[in-house]
């Protein structure tokens, strides 16, 4: 695959993505951050994958940061989503 083929599927996903999640109601943010922390761990299991291939330096460095910000990336969303849905939960006092 040429590096113009490769841009030009990242931004086009870029876009696509931005535009999805622009359109997206706030009641729905929930439930949808559940289900991109599953992708967030397959875009991780890539990434290893990816990493483990790497043959330059070069490679080893990109991929290095892709495992380790994928993770805090879906580390931090189940975080958020047990905040959320922390504030439904009944008050022990109340």
């Amino acid at each position: 695959m040429t590096e113009m083929l490769a841009l030009y599927i990242f931004m086009l996903a870029a876009f696509t993505g931005y535009e999805i999640i622009a359109k997206v109601p706030v009641i729905l943010h929930t439930p949808l951050m559940s289900g991109s922390n599953f992708i967030h761990g397959v875009v991780v299991v890539g990434a290893i994958i990816a990493l483990g291939h790497a043959d330059s330096l070069t490679e080893q460095v990109i991929g290095f940061f892709a495992v380790a910000l994928g993770a805090a990336n879906a580390a931090g969303g189940y975080v958020v989503t047990e905040r959320m849905l922390g504030m439904f939960k009944k008050k022990e006092g109340a």
